[in-house]
């Protein structure tokens, strides 16, 4: 959620920033700024929009300079406009911040600045840290920041450069993610690596309460409590190509299209020699799994809905009893937690913060914390006792799709693991399940093979205002997943129910025309799911059913069919997702929606 960009080094700053601004796209904007420092002046320029507008502007009206900060904002405080845009600037246009997050006791320190003088020509949260840091500066930049960390409160990261220090710029990280970037001769700050890969794959990321002071030879980092920290510099594997387009027409597509590789990255090469499941680091015992009592699975949207189905999977594999929450929810409940209870976190991200506020509360009250995430050096997994990376590679599209299905391989994984270690099946069921694992990628590859007839769903749902997922027992959390995905890109309505609530109040939605998207994978709920198939056609639905291709009969009852692979139950969520993945991006794609960039959407949600 949102984009920081800085550079201190010899070359042009503005081509740099924007450069990496664009690379950092995907994580949802509504606006876009820069400032540099050219010959001891701070020139600034902001626009409502996207990135484009801005990049227009400044090739007509180039700003010179090697010194410079950059952002993309999604609005928080202050609606979107050129105004409430960043970088923002005190009066006399000296100093210049960007920031991400927010600032909690804004209120109270903006009315004290309005006494002291300052005039405000925004809205945000964030012009409070650059009048404040005016008000602070006495000749030493990172003294300015060191005072003001000690008197903000809220998540944030923040970028200062100033006219009066022209070779430095200082950072301050707290809960919202930022990243430090090793150069020749100059240096980074980027809210996420993809912003620059083209200049290095040298970076070090900071911890919370970390500041950073930068100068083209020097990148030094100071603790909460001012003192200089020795950090190691973490080399980036995957090259910018990775995270390009690669001939698609959007990330989204791209995305969906590299599940196959993705699912079997996941899979196996946590395999060895003898097909056994190595879960990296993660050391549960069999006492270790004895003592646990309580196990929880928390996370956010669609990470949420796969440890649904990682529920599923524990609960039968393992045969411990899984209790799922919405990450957003579950501190404010007070759930039990302690010693012996396991959390189990799901973030593509590893920043989301909802998620990692989450992680602190059970850690506090001395829960076991296991992450499943996709970024390497994340919060999430710093801040966990286990970490099972799925390895999916970079995720550009908002919409997640390649994530969601490596997390519930992930946690296949895991369940499996768990269950032969504690004996709750046997060795022949175990490797029974592995081999069936190994087949999903090229069932997912078959079903992506057979996409004109999702293009065909989405030209006739295109137009309608609402449309209903159901599905029971797997399916109904594919069902959710899927109305997510069709609702957060195509923005038509959609909703997910469990097929056998329908009598119970859904079906009067049920009108002429409505589209329904059942699926029936689950072969000991599939007559049932027919007999609601009927229910929903009796009241005039349009019904697109989601089944396994040796289930030819449903032709009779739906309107149109969609096939998939067979495949044993449980491992059925893989594969149904994918064709509610193709239909939300058809979708979108025939609406002329901005698929990868869905309105109002970030990427990753670091705010609460």
């Amino acid at each position: 959620m949102c984009g920081i960009v800085g550079y201190v080094g010899k070359k042009n700053a503005q081509d740099v920033i924007l450069q990496g601004l664009e690379k950092l796209e995907y994580r949802g904007y509504d606006s876009a700024g820069i400032a540099i420092v050219e010959d001891g002046v701070i020139k600034s320029e902001k626009f409502k929009g996207r990135l484009a507008v801005l990049s227009d502007f400044l090739e007509a009206n180039p700003i010179k300079g090697s010194l410079g900060i950059g952002h993309t904002r999604w609005a928080t405080h202050g609606a979107p406009s050129d105004e409430n845009s960043h970088p923002h600037l005190n009066a006399d246009n000296t100093i210049a911040v960007v920031h991400n997050g927010i600032i909690e006791n804004y209120v109270s320190l903006k009315e004290d600045l309005i006494a002291k003088g300052y005039k405000f020509k925004s809205q945000t949260d964030t012009e409070v840290i650059v009048h404040l840091l005016d008000s602070l500066y006495e000749g030493n930049l990172l003294e300015a920041v060191n005072k003001l960390t000690s008197i903000i409160r809220g998540a944030y990261a923040i970028g200062v450069v100033c006219s009066k220090s022209p070779n430095e710029m200082v950072a301050v990280r707290n809960e919202s993610p930022l990243i430090v970037g090793l150069g020749q001769d100059e240096n980074f700050i980027a809210s996420d690596i993809p912003a620059l890969l083209k200049y290095t794959r040298d970076v070090c990321i900071l911890e919370n309460g970390e500041t950073v002071h930068l100068t083209p030879e020097k990148v030094t980092i100071y603790s909460p409590d001012k003192k200089e920290v020795k950090r190691d510099k973490f080399t980036v594997d995957w090259d910018v190509e990775s995270a390009s387009k690669g001939g698609y027409d959007h990330f989204m597509l791209k995305e969906i299209h590299e599940q196959p590789t993705a699912i079997k990255d996941t899979l196996l090469r946590r395999l060895d020699e003898n097909g056994k499941i190595k879960l990296d680091d993660i050391k549960l015992t069999k006492e270790d799994l004895e003592k646990i009592s309580k196990v929880y699975i928390v996370a956010c949207g669609t990470a949420y809905n796969a440890g649904l189905v990682g529920r599923y999977a524990i609960e039968k594999f393992a045969q411990i009893p899984v209790e799922p929450d919405i990450a957003s929810e579950f501190r404010y409940r007070e759930p039990f937690i302690d010693q012996n209870t396991l959390l189990i976190v799901i973030s593509q991200s590893g920043e989301t913060l909802d998620t990692l506020a989450a992680i602190r509360e059970a850690k506090r009250k001395g829960a076991r914390i296991l992450s499943v995430t996709n970024v390497v050096g994340s919060s999430v997994a710093r801040e966990s006792d286990d970490v099972f990376y799925t390895w999916a590679g970079p995720e550009i599209a908002v919409a997640s799709t390649k994530a969601y299905t490596t997390q519930m391989t992930a946690l296949y994984m895991i369940a499996l693991d768990l269950a032969l270690t504690k004996g709750t099946i046997t060795e022949e069921f175990y490797f029974d399940m592995i081999e069936k694992m190994k087949e999903l990628p090229a069932k997912v590859e078959k079903i992506l093979e057979n996409y004109e007839d999702i293009k065909q769903v989405a030209k006739e749902i295109k137009d309608k205002h609402s449309a209903f997922y159901l599905g029971r027992g797997l399916d109904y959390q594919t069902a959710m997943e899927g109305a997510l995905k069709l609702k957060e890109i195509s923005y038509i309505h959609t909703e997910a129910f469990a097929a056998g609530e329908l009598k119970h109040g859904t079906i009067a939605l049920i009108e002429e025309g409505t589209p329904v998207i059942a699926i029936a994978s689950q072969e000991r709920l599939y007559e049932k799911m027919l007999s609601n198939i009927q229910e929903v056609k009796a009241r005039g639905a349009y019904v697109i059913a989601i089944a396994n291709e040796n289930r030819k009969e449903i032709e009779a009852q739906a309107d149109r069919v969609i096939y998939v692979p067979e495949v044993d139950d449980i491992l059925a969520p893989v594969l149904t997702a994918v064709p509610t993945q193709l239909i939300a991006y058809y979708t979108s794609l025939i609406k002329g929606n901005d698929v990868d960039k869905p309105r109002n959407l970030a990427k990753s949600v670091t705010v609460e």
